[in-house]
């Protein structure tokens, strides 16, 4: 990768250059993707919805017995999200 910032960081930063000479083309992956899912995957909003809704959930219950309930109903939550995902509702699509 001959990006400007891993050129001349070489001189003053050694490591931070060959941890961006590394690291930089991942986190610019995102951009051989088509616009409209482009938006999707740079945001943290499917993140940030998934784990309000899960709070969502959680609050309504309040009180759990155990630690192993909660886990039950949060990852009962993830599978139905994940349900609709593939079966139906799609979050990121790549249709044109």
């Amino acid at each position: 990768m001959s990006i400007k910032l891993v050129t001349e960081g070489r001189k003053t930063n050694p490591q931070l250059a060959a941890w961006s000479e590394a690291n930089l083309p991942e986190g610019f992956a995102v951009f051989a993707f088509p616009e409209p899912p482009r938006r999707l995957l740079r945001t943290t909003n499917g993140l940030e919805r998934i784990s309000q809704e899960a709070r969502r959930r959680t609050r309504m219950c309040r009180h759990f017995p155990n630690e192993a309930s909660c886990l039950r109903l949060v990852s009962a939550v993830l599978m139905e999200i994940s349900d609709e995902w593939e079966t139906g509702k799609a979050y990121l699509t790549f249709d044109d």
